[in-house]
């Protein structure tokens, strides 16, 4: 049986930085080649990152990528090949490349033939398509080469194995959202069944603004069949050898470790998007307002499992509509998660806002003005916070109060990063109750009673809203789903409410447009996901 020793490189790149990925790419070829690999497959785009957005249109982009590509033929161990991504430019076409280097040579190079263009990619935007397979051989075996979304698609498969391929190494930069690492066991088990040769499956792991890749990195067999699976969520190299016989092949080690649970896995992407984001940007550490209620305590229990509880800062800015249960249940989890604390009142900042208000008020009534002068009395707390201790904002509105509106510019909007910004309020709930059975974080009371943003007397979110229930389920089928009032209506929705709801997510476009980045965690989120025009006459019912 001909075997093929093979390393996969599971890592987190920073975007745009050529030279600090290559010393990366290196380092891995030199541990690998001394545990006696054959091949180390990196991550789509290893070089330049994923995604690299308008750094693909840079004038110096061919320069610099050639530049890498000579220094790691160069300074590459002897007889291990490295199969590795980066984007080429060819005659002013920008291609998304594989290439194959063994021994300081090239041995052959791949364009991606599969450009996605959908959710929050947009390839074709920089990337001219590829169209011919790639095969080549390694210690007796003939290998085919594809990248991320030409698995997705049955052609560049056939292709490969009408050329000769006998397994197929597929270099991945794939976004997690819930239920994702599903959709891949099932498509990479149809792929390598149609093609009847093993599928090595490298994937990206990190953040990188909005998205988080989460690795989960694995080997199928010629029938479909998981042989090994990578963690997810963390770096590694996963070294596996590949043996093809007549008929079969054989994958060693066989680990098939169990994903994490749905909850689990969101809970983990929000972690690592929150760290990457802070780390990348050169942030010391964050401070968020901390007010009693689940978004800001779920937001807070994230950030210091991300960066540790000596780089996160809570800060409680009370009212006079504050309660005492907020007030006791910000300081009881502070504590529980031992983060600095501070409590400033907004008394006195609202009182001189309003004082030189008064003439301009005079004569109006009291109104959603006065809330949202609370708000943004804190937002600007917490901006001075962060300009003096250079922390990074973390505002807290999840996705359903994004959806609708339910939030002030300038004010619980103001921040660098909204780590909620994708999880709907019934989500908030339920990872709330999920990290606490790791440890109990989040009072049992913040969880169990219902939510209010304290800025009028006695006020509760269901005085404006519908309950969380009905209205995550709406704003999924309308934003996910791309759903119209009259069937949302028909999936038995009160039509006045249904309406409603729509008209709230359309005309609070403008809003989001000037909400910070947050964790994308679902297939559709408020982002590179949607993007809708502020002003246009488009119809509710249409």
């Amino acid at each position: 049986m001909a075997g093929l020793n093979v390393v996969m490189a599971q890592l987190n790149f920073m975007v745009g930085d050529i030279p600090g990925n290559l010393e990366k790419v290196i380092s891995v070829l030199e541990q690998s080649a001394e545990k006696g690999a054959d091949v180390v497959v990196f991550p789509e785009l290893t070089l330049i990152g994923y995604p690299p957005e308008d750094l693909l249109l840079r004038p110096s982009l061919e320069t610099r990528i050639d530049n890498a590509l000579n220094d790691l033929k160069s300074r590459m161990p002897a007889d291990i090949a490295a199969v590795v991504g980066y984007p080429k430019v060819v005659d002013g076409n920008v291609f998304n490349m594989a290439g194959v280097f063994l021994n300081g040579n090239t041995v052959t190079e791949y364009a991606k033939q599969c450009l996605p263009n959908y959710q929050v990619f947009d390839e074709k935007r920089y990337f001219t398509a590829g169209h011919s397979p790639c095969v080549f051989e390694l210690s007796g075996i003939k290998v085919g080469v594809t990248v991320c979304e030409d698995i997705w698609l049955p052609e560049p498969t056939e292709q490969a194995r009408l050329a000769g391929a006998e397994i197929m190494l597929n270099l991945n930069a794939s976004p997690f959202h819930r239920g994702k690492n599903y959709e891949r066991d099932e498509l990479l088990g149809q792929r390598a069944n149609e093609g009847q040769m093993p599928i090595v499956y490298v994937n990206l792991v990190g953040g990188q603004d909005e998205l988080v890749f989460d690795g989960g990195s694995m080997v199928v067999d010629a029938k479909g069949e998981k042989q090994f699976q990578a963690p997810f969520f963390e770096e590694g190299l996963y070294q596996v050898n590949v043996e093809l016989g007549d008929d079969c092949a054989t994958i060693t080690p066989n680990q098939l470790i169990e994903p994490p649970s749905e909850l689990a896995s969101i809970y983990q992407a929000l972690v690592l998007g929150v760290r990457d984001y802070v780390n990348k940007n050169g942030f010391k550490g964050v401070v968020l307002g901390l007010s009693g209620g689940i978004d800001s305590a779920l937001t807070l229990a994230v950030a210091v499992d991300a960066l540790g509880k000596d780089r996160v800062e809570a800060i409680m800015m009370p009212f006079r509509y504050t309660s005492d249960l907020s007030k006791n249940d910000a300081a009881d989890e502070a504590e529980r998660l031992g983060v600095r604390y501070q409590s400033i009142s907004i008394e006195p900042i609202f009182d001189a806002f309003m004082a030189s208000l008064a003439e301009e008020f005079e004569g109006t009534e009291r109104d959603t003005t006065e809330e949202n002068l609370q708000a943004r009395a804190r937002g600007v707390l917490l901006m001075a916070i962060s300009n003096k201790k250079r922390y990074l904002v973390l505002t807290t509105g999840n996705k359903s109060e994004m959806a609708v509106g339910y939030s002030t510019l300038y004010g619980d909007m103001a921040g660098g990063y909204d780590v909620l910004k994708d999880v709907p309020k019934v989500t908030v709930f339920e990872l709330s109750r999920y990290r606490n059975t790791i440890s109990e974080v989040i009072p049992v009371s913040v969880i169990e009673r219902p939510p209010s943003a304290e800025l009028a007397p006695d006020q509760k979110d269901e005085d404006s809203l519908p309950p969380y229930e009905v209205l995550d389920e709406i704003l999924y089928r309308y934003i996910e789903l791309d759903e119209s009032a009259e069937v949302i209506i028909a999936a038995g929705f009160e039509a006045q409410t249904v309406n409603r709801v729509l008209r709230l997510v359309d005309i609070n476009e403008y809003k989001r447009r000037q909400a910070p980045e947050g964790v994308r965690i679902t297939q559709r989120g408020f982002g590179r996901d949607r993007r809708y025009p502020i002003t246009n006459g488009w119809k509710i019912g249409d």
